[in-house]
């Protein structure tokens, strides 16, 4: 087996993380797991097909003995007993990192994935900041010579490192002749460079898992896991993980999922667009009853969210495990009255989670900290989180998580104009390298762009009836659409940056959302433009 990098001195600092010993390890996680995953992605298609011809998803009959049994997940680490409020963003540029990791959260979900366009310059980057952050020495001067540095006063985000799905390759890694898996080469850099630095910390190494669709895939993590930690001499159980649960399939197996990765569990996180994202991708040909109302018009108080994070928060904590909430994304306006409606929204939403057992949850802004802080302390006290909750209260059917008509709401040419607005222009941003991008005060990241264009794939293939217009969602009637929100984007950009990222990134929009066919995943021909 043989590696080779099409690109090994991406930025400054480069050949600190591309040492030979590194790439060396890189190539070992691929020699003995690169397989399996592609199996696995065989594995989703094959699953996909079954539901197209039944219309159907239930929990495994196959793994009632996992569900039936008695475990636990492996205690939680010091760092990781309270997990109250958790900062979500990039690890670049180096600003964002330092901000995130001063921002007073107790996590930092410090992102390779959805919030990060994985060009080759910003997956080193990203390791090259994580690790100075970990050294304590990572810091930033900007143009207008502000320098932005680790605070003292008080302690740091505790990292919890999120690499990419299995879904992604790296282009610039070339394992005999093919593309790298971007998850391995994402913890393998990562692992190899910081485990033992955040051992000695006392806080590390953690991962968050993204867009796993079975228990298997799970295993193969948690095989990853114990194969890293004996190659490089670190003790067995010392990674910790906690699983996104954002794809249907996924929360049908939660249990299974959080069983073979209990050495190494940490807990699961309910998310909402890739959830959603996902409800669509797989129930895309079974009928008007898998079609959502607007996204805005679903929150998760709708009775099929409910019953996700509330069978969520039971599974967790019958199993010892943490529950998190989902995302906060609202960016603090200068508008105050924009600002107080924002706040009560998000103040309502972490209330929720924090009732519903939920031991902590995310926010995308340091400014929301403080609020999302005041919410669970109200509920947690001086307690650390509330595992002793069980919620022996809570049963949910597979009935309950695929009622996605019981949502309040309708589609509307609004709602069509949004999704388009949003899918164009977070898109574009991401084409240009940037993978958080603040839209209408909300911090989106790529699941926000694949609920929005995965929606208009499915009113236009269901022929939907707009409630607003009464005008039925056809090929003609988005392409006009689309071509109205792109000059509306166009006046607000400046021209070359519109024509430099804005046309292609409607081009591949117009692909997504009129073809025929649905792609799995709007970063995977993004990637192809970015590269």
């Amino acid at each position: 087996m043989t590696l080779e990098l099409t690109d090994p001195n991406p930025v400054s600092g480069a050949q600190e993380i591309l040492t030979p010993e590194a790439l060396a390890f890189v190539e070992a996680l691929h020699a003995k797991f690169a397989g399996r995953r592609d199996e696995l992605l065989a594995a989703r298609a094959g699953r996909r097909e079954e539901i197209a011809q039944t219309g159907r998803l239930d929990f495994l009959p196959e793994t009632r003995h996992v569900r039936e049994s008695e475990w636990t997940v492996a205690p939680a680490p010091d760092a990781l007993r309270d997990r109250r409020v958790e900062m979500t963003g990039p690890a670049v540029p180096a600003k964002m990192a330092i901000n995130a990791l001063n921002s007073g959260a107790k996590v930092w979900l410090a992102d390779m994935e959805d919030a990060a366009c994985p060009t080759w310059p910003n997956v080193v980057s990203s390791i090259i900041n994580l690790r100075d952050g970990a050294r304590g020495t990572l810091s930033f001067t900007n143009e207008d010579g502000r320098e932005y540095r680790l605070r003292t006063d008080a302690p740091l985000a505790v990292v919890v490192t999120r690499p990419r799905g299995w879904h992604m390759d790296e282009a610039h890694v070339l394992i005999d002749g093919r593309r790298a898996v971007g998850g391995l080469v994402d913890f393998g850099l990562h692992f190899f460079h910081l485990a033992q630095l955040l051992i000695d910390n006392g806080h590390g190494p953690y991962y968050y898992l993204p867009k796993m669709e079975s228990h298997l895939e799970a295993r193969l993590w948690n095989d990853v896991f114990t194969f890293a930690q004996a190659e490089l001499g670190i003790p067995h159980g010392t990674i910790r993980a906690t699983m996104l649960i954002e794809t249907i399939p996924a929360a049908f197996q939660m249990e299974e999922i959080l069983y073979e990765l209990r050495e190494h569990a940490a807990g699961l996180n309910a998310g909402r667009w890739d959830y959603l994202f996902s409800v669509i991708k797989y129930f895309r040909d079974a009928g008007p009853d898998f079609v959502l109302v607007d996204r805005g018009d679903i929150t998760m108080r709708a009775p099929f969210m409910r019953a996700y994070t509330e069978l969520l928060v039971k599974t967790c904590h019958q199993r010892g495990a943490y529950a998190m909430g989902g995302m906060a994304a609202f960016i603090p306006s200068r508008d105050p009255e924009v600002n107080a409606a924002a706040f009560e929204k998000v103040r309502s939403d972490k209330t929720r989670e924090a009732g519903d057992g939920f031991d902590g949850s995310w926010v995308a802004h340091p400014g929301l900290v403080e609020v999302c802080q005041e919410v669970f302390d109200g509920v947690l006290g001086d307690r650390p989180n509330q595992l002793d909750r069980l919620r022996e209260d809570v049963s949910v059917t597979g009935a309950d998580l695929l009622d996605v008509r019981s949502a309040p709401g309708s589609n509307t040419e609004t709602g069509l104009r949004n999704n388009l607005y949003v899918a164009l222009a977070y898109t574009a941003v991401w084409l240009s390298g940037n993978g958080a991008v603040a839209i209408h005060n909300q911090m989106e990241d790529a699941a926000t762009a694949e609920i929005s264009r995965s929606q208009v794939w499915q009113l236009i293939s269901n022929q939907s009836v707009l409630a607003d217009t009464g005008q039925p969602v056809t090929r003609e009637l988005v392409a006009t659409l689309l071509e109205e929100e792109a000059e509306r984007l166009r006046g607000e950009v400046p021209a070359e940056t519109f024509e430099r990222y804005y046309v292609p990134a409607k081009a591949l929009i117009a692909d997504l959302c009129l073809d025929e066919g649905f792609v799995d995943f709007l970063t995977l021909p993004a990637y192809e433009q970015v590269i």
